[in-house]
């Protein structure tokens, strides 16, 4: 659920968390975090050939299918297939043309299409089939818009960097509990100091006195995604 204009229905802000894991996966990753790594570092592989955003949707599936049903054995198979269920799901979410090879991968493990869809029926069930996800990308337009660039440009390039950031993001634990809207103004944030430092204090306000975002809580996503950057950015706001 992706909206490509400046304005989005304000209903996306009330219907977001309902397109989040659970709060109890961080209890089940701090487990055995590792699960989670390998898993989502199946769905990478199994989704190269796929458009980024794609492979962020079934991401998310993963994440909001373990936070519903636990950790499964942690057999290298099961991490794959889920992978493989996971990233099937998406790309036809996405319209996407794919046939059952292109997303085995090479991990030596090969499934046929009804051992797929019948994870993927497992999947649709513990989603409570709310496939058409709100991601951060849905509120980078609108957020955007707020500071108001004239130059075309500028918009795009700032919109480019919001995305990467937001993909590489999506890799820490620590940022599952925020909402996909904080993800998205916090990285936008981010995405304007590093390439437009002067203007940043103007970005910070348009965003802080957005009445859909909790100002604390969008400081706290902030930091949380400064502190897991590794250097990418060292101004707090």
């Amino acid at each position: 659920m992706n909206f490509t204009f400046d304005s989005i229905p304000p209903d996306l802000f009330l219907i977001e968390s309902d397109h989040m894991p659970s709060k109890l996966l961080r209890e089940i990753i701090d487990f055995d975090e590792s699960f989670r790594r390998e898993a989502v570092s199946s769905v990478l592989r199994v989704s190269c050939n796929f458009d980024p955003s794609l492979s962020y949707l079934a991401v998310n599936y993963l994440d909001r299918f373990l936070s519903s049903h636990g950790i499964p054995q942690p057999k290298p198979w099961l991490f794959r297939l889920l992978a493989v269920a996971c990233v099937s799901l998406a790309a036809k979410m996405k319209e996407a043309e794919f046939c059952i090879s292109d997303i085995q991968g090479d991990g030596g493990f090969v499934f046929d299409a009804k051992t797929i869809q019948k994870m993927e029926v497992l999947i649709l069930g513990a989603l409570n089939w709310r496939m058409r996800s709100v991601t951060p990308f849905s509120f980078i337009s609108f957020f955007i818009s707020l500071f108001k660039p004239e130059d075309p440009p500028l918009k795009q390039a700032l919109k480019a960097r919001t995305s990467e950031i937001i993909f590489k993001a999506q890799n820490d634990i620590n940022l599952l509990e925020f909402k996909p809207s904080l993800i998205a103004a916090s990285a936008l944030l981010y995405a304007s100091q590093e390439l437009f430092p002067m203007q940043f204090l103007c970005f910070r306000k348009a965003i802080s006195n957005c009445s859909y975002v909790n100002k604390e809580n969008l400081l706290q996503c902030y930091d949380a995604m400064q502190e897991s950057s590794n250097g990418w950015l060292q101004v707090r706001i």
